[in-house]
């Protein structure tokens, strides 16, 4: 009997593999559902052992641990939604509603990235909790520089093999960081990828969408000569220049992740898996009350490559290297890998990880401002004239060699 009543309820929903999923198929249906319910409660649960192993699991593609993942992170990334999110994980897409944005014409503003090979840096570490704010960073650190709240995120996480624990802990770290964006975590997707993966790697993406009313993107039209540059400070390196740290760090000094570093005072690992700062709150914090005229996420390419991307024709930014103070991994990595200043500049955020362009006169309430939400700001530059020929970026008294 048991096993006809089994039969009976798999064959009424043939999409299910699992109790858990009947049950949830069940729970939407409450016509039929008591009924079907009570006899399965009634029986045994299913679990991997008891049935056959699929030909896809001896390929290296375990569908049913894919589905214990996705129940095991339910509670995770339900804790980071609104009232805004319309249905739970587990369809085939996420679903999100605007009609409460606030917004006269709302423009939807995207954006994707990883957290490239700082991924390398989680697994030596064996600590995986932390990456998935590297990766919510990334993409929510880009959407507000063009003044767009986040809304939602979504990611995708490929590996060799799944392992439920290290997995859980990259959705724990996501999650953590969309609460700090203030976004919802609303779907994403997991593949298991044999042979295109080695054994214990796996990699990570991110997708993440927000709104801003039309008249009110920060696209650089705005920035003037006189006008200031206050930089936000960096936790450390964040999620950038990881190939060139790995090579000096672990080639060329023989270094590993759990040597203690005097000047660092903490280990190696312990200083390269601080994750990247999240900046949404402190600058839609400063935009509710004040205008910026531009807002510069300092990643890939570092000072050198990035403002000229939000500055106009006929400005240029003078950056004062002297006026902030940079975070030790940065003279050590500048020594120990013989870098040229001029490309650690144009490699590493050197301690400032966002930039705001701002009217002069609105320099010391900003700054206050930017205090009281928890940042670290400097006076680091300001907008001058370029004439032709001048490069867009002069960081003061840089070497080149």
């Amino acid at each position: 009997m048991t096993i006809n009543s089994k039969k009976v309820i798999f064959s009424y929903y043939p999409a299910a593999r699992t109790v858990e999923q009947l049950k949830d198929s069940l729970a939407r249906q409450p016509d039929i559902a008591p009924g079907l319910l009570s006899i399965l409660c009634i029986n045994k649960t299913m679990t991997a052992s008891e049935t056959a192993a699929s030909k896809y699991s001896e390929a290296g593609v375990d569908i049913d641990k894919g589905n214990a993942f996705v129940s095991r992170i339910k509670k995770i990334v339900s804790a980071t939604h609104s009232r805004t999110v319309i249905d739970d994980i587990g369809g085939f897409s996420g679903l999100f509603s605007i009609g409460n944005a606030n917004c006269k014409d709302p423009v939807l503003i995207a954006s994707t990235d990883g957290v490239g090979t700082k991924l390398k840096i989680a697994q030596l570490c064996n600590k995986h909790d932390t990456i998935g704010i590297d990766l919510v960073a990334m993409c929510v650190n880009d959407i507000i520089v063009s003044g767009a709240k986040p809304l939602f995120f979504l990611d995708y996480f490929s590996c060799s093999s799944l392992d439920l624990d290290e997995a859980t802990d990259v959705v724990r770290g996501i999650a953590e960081g969309c609460k700090l964006a203030n976004c919802s975590l609303i779907g994403g997707e997991t593949a298991e990828m044999p042979g295109l993966y080695q054994p214990g790697d796996y990699d990570l993406a991110g997708f993440s969408v927000g709104i801003a009313d039309r008249d009110k993107i920060i696209d650089g039209s705005s920035v003037r000569v006189g006008n200031k540059i206050i930089g936000l400070a960096s936790s450390g390196l964040h999620s950038n220049g990881f190939s060139l740290v790995r090579k000096i760090i672990f080639e060329d000094m023989g270094l590993s992740v759990d040597d203690e570093v005097a000047e660092l005072g903490c280990t190696i690992g312990e200083e390269l898996i601080k994750p990247t700062k999240i900046y949404v709150r402190s600058v839609l914090g400063v935009l509710n009350s004040y205008p910026i005229n531009s807002l510069v996420h300092n990643t890939g390419g570092g000072f050198i490559d990035n403002i000229p991307r939000v500055l106009p024709k006929g400005c240029r930014a003078v950056i004062d290297k002297e006026s902030w103070e940079k975070p030790p991994i940065f003279a050590f990595l500048q020594e120990k890998g013989q870098v040229p200043e001029a490309e650690m500049y144009r490699t590493f955020n050197m301690g400032i990880g966002m930039m705001a362009v701002i009217d002069e006169a609105d320099v010391e309430s900003v700054m206050q401002h930017f205090k009281a939400m928890g940042e670290e700001p400097f006076l680091i530059g300001e907008v001058l004239a370029a004439r032709e020929g001048e490069p867009q970026v002069v960081i003061n008294g840089l070497e080149e060699n």
